[in-house]
């Protein structure tokens, strides 16, 4: 570090830019909704930890997206990037697979 004023004044201008540079391709990048369907056969309590453990939701968000999907059908449990809303999906996927039960997510793209 230096103290150098001149120098200083470089260095904060530089950072400036790059944090704006960084929100910008944040923005600009498209993000997905991962979306939980409602089936017949995995537990409530079995949906409200994976949203919980894997999705890292609150118990009261997770019951709230978890009731949502009973009664409607499905619905959006996090928004995304793509990369990221993929691999979660694939995840929970597989838990659920592995632990015997057919509970489903997808991907959509936000509206």
């Amino acid at each position: 570090m230096t103290n150098d004023p001149q120098l200083q004044e470089t260095d904060a201008a530089t950072l400036t830019d790059l944090d704006i540079d960084l929100a910008d391709q944040e923005q600009h990048e498209s993000r997905w909704y991962v979306v939980v369907h409602n089936d017949n056969v995995t537990p409530f309590d079995y949906v409200l930890h994976i949203l919980t453990s894997l999705f890292l939701l609150s118990d009261e968000l997770a019951e709230h997206v978890a009731q949502t999907a009973h009664s409607e059908g499905q619905a959006v449990v996090v928004v995304r990037p793509r990369p990221e809303a993929e691999r979660l999906v694939k995840v929970a996927l597989s838990r659920a697979r592995l632990d015997g039960y057919p509970l489903s997510f997808t991907i959509e793209p936000e509206h």
